[in-house]
């Protein structure tokens, strides 16, 4: 289907690129590339695209600091973000997830599957209401789905898309106990599960957001979290 939504490459390999641009081109998307750090920070801001691509090893700034200036940007914060490493270690892509990475791809990676990716985490990030309730509520957490916020006693609290599906997700399903696995495949879209971690890493970044009410999401040892039962 072709959505016509821009999405930004910040890439400073030429060849990785025009690959990502080409597959993303072909399915409906409109590539919009940065060569370097300040030049994806300009481009988010100017361009407003539903989606930024961003490798950690850029020059002039590292995709980190990218990150991390994007999600400070009120301007910017929202916009979905994957991130693309050429290293395997664990805290390279921990740490982008911890600055508010939505997802992480490792090279060499498949284009296609990077594609499915973007597709999935746009999915995440819609706007629409739920046709059942579009109002939730655990505590003095409470969700509106229907403009896309989240209030913790009164105030206001900045989520990613994932963040907020997967918030929204726990206190649809409160009392009931979610796997690791299981939250891998309903949030992230992914078929087998890759890597549980990703899911703790973002359960973190989700509690300390919620501040005084981070206990309202209770891990469950070896096996998930839950939202408890009023």
């Amino acid at each position: 289907m072709n959505r016509g939504e821009k999405i930004l490459i910040a890439e400073d390999e030429a060849d990785v690129q025009e690959l990502v641009s080409l597959h993303l081109k072909n399915a409906g998307f409109v590539p919009v590339n940065a060569e370097n750090g300040p030049e994806a920070i300009r481009r988010a801001r100017e361009d407003a695209p539903s989606l930024i691509v961003l490798d950690i090893m850029l020059a002039g700034m590292n995709g980190l600091e990218v990150c991390q200036l994007l999600k400070a940007d009120r301007a910017t914060r929202q916009i979905p973000l994957i991130m693309l490493t050429a290293k395997a270690e664990e805290p390279d892509r921990i740490k982008g997830l911890e600055l508010g990475a939505d997802d992480y791809m490792t090279k060499p990676f498949s284009p296609r599957e990077l594609v499915l990716r973007v597709k999935s985490v746009l999915r995440r990030s819609g706007r629409a209401a739920s046709p059942e309730r579009s109002q939730l509520e655990a505590g003095l957490v409470v969700i509106d789905r229907e403009r896309h916020t989240v209030r913790v006693r009164g105030r206001q609290v900045d989520l990613t898309a994932t963040e907020f599906k997967l918030l929204t997700l726990l206190i649809e399903r409160r009392g009931r106990v979610q796997s690791r696995d299981g939250l891998l495949q309903e949030v992230w879209g992914y078929e087998s599960a890759i890597d549980t971690r990703t899911v703790d890493t973002h359960v973190r970044r989700l509690r300390e957001k919620l501040g005084s009410e981070a206990d309202c999401i209770e891990t469950i040892r070896g096996f998930g979290y839950r939202v408890a039962e009023a």
